[in-house]
């Protein structure tokens, strides 16, 4: 154990829980498209797999940016607040389990009374009805709170801790999900699964707020956190909301299973964006005292230009060979997934570009909101013209000038208030070199 402890620390727990995660995803999207041993269909039809992508869009969409923006706040605020004072058993998660609880049941709330109104704006579901309407409500209410666990151990720091759970319930949760179907039984009974694990997130989060935190109720740290959290979570409702209305658009449009073979498609490679996020959430603390701000910033660079010699080349690597990989990995139906595949995965430019980073840790925050609006709204306004004329592909597109617009901005806003050049914070010989890599292998990926 202590020899393992020399090579886990926060920021690689982070990571590596990030990666599980999004692999057992990954793997229960992989397995939906193939054909039951027992019965020799596809576990799911690519329109089922729609309905699935939709239970989870509408989960996402009334919860990820408050959720988002309140976790980067709880991490400044832990041991920086003016209700608690530093302490071993600091009351700060015992409120904020109290406040996500609530807001989840706020969020599960909202969609069982908008039912109609939101079943009609995604298109394609019939009667008005969502598709699994009670299985989402407890859902929604149960993994909006669960989502504090990580953030917990990562405090506390735990690193063994967060990859230890992370371990655990996400084979619990692949497992849950895929046996109903293996066993005949409809998508109903693999949410269902999906809940049951939930359940036990919740106890788990339950068992270490008690742990950890001393159960004091503070309407006044409430009110401070809240206050702090406020920019960040509308940033990301902003910038973050592109995503869902996409899918949104692209349900409107086309039928279940294109939104199948888009969802599918638009994802970037999964360690991408979880190592480079988790990467810049454990930095993020280290900018909050601006007058030593010079070493923090060369850890940045350090960190970064690491992280760019592990994911570009394997990046490359997949977006020329992915044509061949989508029907192979999923099956025949989503060989159209892979174009969208690879223009998504040009998000890559701007992973290594930490500029949020370092404007959070400074408290400069409310740029970051006004860029998100510059986002979004480029991002809708090409999305519907180009989705005429290019298809759901036109979409994507839409996506990566929107966010490429959304970064340099930030990055003039950083050099011309804070005086912090982009080459302080990144290798741009390394990084240059790298897109060139990458956009030559991505128009070769159209002339294989």
């Amino acid at each position: 154990m202590l020899r393992l402890l020399k090579y886990v620390n926060n920021i690689r727990a982070l990571q590596a829980f990030q990666l599980i995660r999004t692999g057992a995803l990954f793997l229960i999207s992989i397995i939906f498209t193939k054909k039951n041993p027992f019965t020799g269909e596809y576990f799911l039809p690519t329109g089922e797999i729609g309905i699935y992508e939709t239970f989870l869009i509408i989960a996402g969409f009334v919860s990820f940016f408050w959720i988002s923006g309140m976790l980067q706040s709880l991490l400044s605020v832990y041991n920086n607040n003016k209700a608690f004072s530093s302490k071993d058993k600091n009351p700060v998660f015992f409120n904020i389990f109290i406040l996500f609880t609530l807001l989840g049941i706020i969020a599960a709330v909202f969609v069982w009374v908008l039912e109609t109104p939101i079943s009609r704006i995604i298109g394609g579901l019939s009667g008005g009805k969502i598709p699994y309407m009670k299985i989402l409500f407890m859902y929604i209410v149960l993994s909006c709170p669960v989502n504090l666990i990580e953030y917990i151990y990562l405090l506390k720091n735990k690193p063994l801790m967060i990859i230890w759970y992370g371990s655990i319930t996400f084979t619990l949760q692949v497992i849950c999900v895929i046996c109903p179907l293996l066993l005949g039984y409809d998508l109903g009974y693999g949410l269902y699964g999906l809940v049951f694990v939930n359940i036990i997130r919740f106890i788990w989060l339950v068992f270490i707020v008690y742990k950890y935190s001393q159960l004091e109720f503070s309407a006044a740290f409430l009110k401070e956190f809240i206050k702090l959290s406020m920019p960040l979570i509308l940033s990301i409702l902003i910038g973050g909301s592109a995503s869902y209305i996409d899918s949104f658009l692209v349900s409107y449009k086309f039928d279940e299973a294109t939104l199948a073979i888009f969802r599918y498609g638009t994802k970037e490679l999964p360690f991408v964006s979880l190592l480079t996020i988790a990467f810049s959430n454990a930095m993020t603390p280290r900018f909050s005292d601006p007058a030593n701000i010079k070493r923090p910033l060369l850890e940045l660079r350090k960190g970064g230009t690491r992280l760019m010699h592990y994911i570009f080349p394997a990046t490359l690597l997949i977006i020329l060979t992915s044509k061949y990989l989508y029907p192979v990995i999923f099956n025949p139906n989503f060989a159209d997934s892979a174009v969208l595949f690879n223009i998504s995965n040009l998000l890559i430019i701007i992973r290594f570009i930490f500029v949020t980073t370092i404007l959070i840790g400074l408290k400069d925050t409310k740029i970051i909101f006004s860029a998100s609006i510059l986002e979004l709204t480029v991002n809708v306004i090409l999305s519907i013209i180009l989705i005429d004329f290019m298809g759901i592909n036109g979409v994507a597109i839409a996506t990566i000038i929107a966010y490429v617009i959304n970064k340099i901005y930030l990055i003039y806003y950083l050099r011309k208030k804070h005086n912090i050049r982009l080459s302080q914070y990144l290798d741009l010989k390394v990084y240059y070199f790298y897109v060139a890599c990458l956009f030559v292998c991505f128009f070769v990926s159209f002339i294989l």
